[in-house]
């Protein structure tokens, strides 16, 4: 996809239609269900669904009370129930347990599950075993894409990471289809799809299942967005567990965004009380600095503030007239864009009390010495230092993994001496924790991975070049080597300009790492799109591990011409982090395209991390 000079950028869909329909089938559902009656909110649903429908348009299709899904029984006393969970074992029990203690207690009301956004047959069979599948009625909320923004859709599925790449369980890649259908249906066809990895290649077949099978007519339907990619979050780690040091970023990891909004506390607001902010493309301050390297973002605040206080300083001098048009016209405005000056400048305040304290800049320091691929012995002992002061369980573990996988894993000798550094230091509840990283590839021993390659060029020498093919894949999922320093050379992942990084009129989009690194997933995106096609790519390809596709619509009008062929839908399964999102972003800039993110969820290298350490239920 060759740059086409100055021309606009393209205008993007108009997802608040995902919203209203997601907001009518719920309403529907809820009616299906006549009469007043309470609700019970699985907790991980509460924030999607406020942005969607909010409590005053529940009660106005007779919902009466509200509850939260939790250990705890709740007391209702409503003769109906409604439950709005996700399909998980531990809801369905939850369910179970209250309408067998009002079969014991003699008591009998209605019962509706809906599930969103859709129902697994282990909830079927779940209902079936606890004895009440005649006792509940059920349905389907297919509330498949939350927009988060003018250009981000999220499935609101972080479970989709663990459950896929962890423990192989591949039941959200339907969802993963559904939405892409949806999306199909109501902004494609999409002329070219391309993508790399295994469960984005699963899901793109499914996907086309569906298209085969749906009785939508799209030929001759001029398209909205005219070309997909779709990428595993397994094909890049790498840039997962990056600090992050773009605005939006470091909001993410310091206040931890949830469903596109924060919670700014005291520190923040410089008052008692915490804050809710949305933080979308109508936050005028937000939107100029989200993409930002930290380093730019105080000086353009403080320009703001200046700007803000002259045009404030115009009232002197005007007349009852002006003074009249000002205050109604202007004055709103001015206001509302100074609060959300203030909260910016209390959150860069506290972004940067938090850094200092944490030796940030030592830190990043060490990070790009990994990346890179200098002074390791040097990055090792920063890391040791960091396990023996006990920082953070988690900023530990995501330097041992950011230094397993730029090496293609630890020798032996270092792997086990700081494993033994590491659950001296947190405890050795985190030996599991370290069995799930290696499973995944992030934390592992050279030593293993140089094994199975000798024994992969012995078996492939005595079958077939397809069975071995097989057996390869095979022994990749045993122990998958990350092949980064090669894949970096290859791609030129690592900048080698002379001189300073300028960060702040960058030239590419390393500077969302400081200079030091462009995101491999952006660049396997970049590359693609340039070539149309896997052309030239396939030694790198083979470093990924292969699942490579490319594929046209033959339904699909390409007309260069429109306006959608230069809005690209890039799909994250497994996680897509706000630097990506701020990389390509500036890609297409560059480019004069519009990319739109579609992502399971929003994830960074704490919440990745996180979901290797918990102990979750299903």
């Amino acid at each position: 996809m060759a740059s086409p000079g100055h021309r606009d950028a393209p205008e993007l869909p108009d997802f608040g239609l995902l919203k209203r329909l997601a907001r009518d089938q719920l309403v529907y559902l809820l009616e299906q269900l006549p009469g007043k009656k309470d609700l019970f909110i699985e907790a991980d649903l509460m924030s999607p669904l406020d942005r969607i429908a909010n409590v005053s348009i529940l009660k106005q299709h007779e919902v009466d009370k509200l509850y939260k899904v939790e250990n705890k029984p709740a007391h209702s006393t409503s003769d109906q129930l409604c439950f709005l969970v996700r399909p998980r074992i531990r809801n369905v029990k939850y369910v179970a347990d209250m309408v067998n203690a009002d079969k014991a207690a003699g008591r009998t009301r209605k019962y509706k599950i809906i599930f969103s956004p859709q129902k697994f047959y282990t909830c079927e069979m779940v209902l079936e075993e606890e004895g009440i599948y005649g006792d509940v009625t059920w349905d389907e909320w297919s509330f498949y894409l939350l927009p988060l923004d003018d250009d981000i859709l999220s499935m609101e599925l972080p479970e989709c990471f663990r459950d896929y790449f962890l423990e192989g369980d591949q039941r959200w890649i339907s969802t993963v289809a559904q939405a892409l259908q949806l999306l199909s249906s109501l902004f494609g066809p999409f002329s070219r799809t391309y993508g790399v990895g295994r469960c984005a290649k699963m899901a793109h077949e499914l996907w086309r299942e569906l298209v085969e099978e749906s009785e939508i007519d799209s030929v001759g339907r001029k398209p909205e967005i005219g070309h997909m990619f779709l990428i595993d979050r397994d094909v890049d780690y790498v840039t997962a567990l990056c600090s992050q040091v773009v605005y939006e970023g470091l909001v993410d990891d310091t206040f931890r965004i949830k469903c596109g909004s924060v919670d700014f506390g005291p520190d923040v607001t410089s008052s008692e009380r915490s804050i809710k902010v949305l933080l979308n493309a109508q936050d005028k301050v937000f939107s100029q600095i989200r993409n930002e390297h930290f380093s730019s973002v105080f000086g353009f605040l403080s320009q703001k503030a200046r700007n803000l206080q002259a045009q404030y300083d115009r009232r002197r001098g005007m007349d009852i007239k002006q003074m009249k048009t000002f205050v109604s016209q202007e004055l709103k405005g001015l206001k509302q864009e100074h609060r959300l000056l203030s909260l910016h400048i209390g959150a860069c305040e506290s972004i940067m009390k938090k850094k200092t304290k944490q030796d940030f800049q030592e830190l990043l320091k060490a990070e790009h010495a990994l990346l890179e691929g200098f002074s390791i012995r040097e990055s090792l002992s920063f890391i040791e230092e960091h396990i023996a002061r006990q920082v953070s369980p988690i900023e530990s573990l995501r330097m041992l993994c950011l230094l397993s996988i730029t090496e293609n894993g630890l020798s032996p000798k270092d792997y086990r001496s700081l494993k033994t550094q590491y659950l001296q230091s947190y405890g050795p509840e985190h030996l599991l924790t370290f069995q799930n990283l290696k499973h995944l590839g992030l934390l592992t021993e050279q030593v293993a991975g140089e094994t199975l390659t000798a024994v992969e060029s012995k078996v492939s020498k005595l079958v077939t070049d397809r069975a071995a093919g097989k057996l390869s894949d095979a022994f990749s999922s045993l122990a998958r080597k990350s092949n980064f320093r090669a894949i970096s050379k290859k791609l030129g992942l690592i900048p080698r300009g002379d001189g300073e990084y300028d960060l702040k009129a960058p030239q590419d989009m390393a500077y969302v790492f400081s200079g030091a690194y462009v995101p491999l997933s952006c660049k396997i995106i970049e590359q693609v799109l340039d070539r149309r096609s896997w052309l030239g790519l396939e030694e790198v390809v083979r470093l990924l591990g292969g699942n490579e596709f490319a594929a046209t619509d033959g339904a699909a009008e390409e007309n260069p011409a429109w306006d959608s062929q230069r809005v690209v839908l890039a799909v994250f399964l497994g996680g897509c982090t706000f630097s990506e999102i701020s990389a390509l972003r500036f890609l297409g800039k560059e480019r004069g395209i519009r990319f739109i993110f579609l992502t399971t969820a929003i994830t960074s290298s704490a919440r990745l991390l996180e979901s290797m350490v918990e102990s979750r239920a299903c």
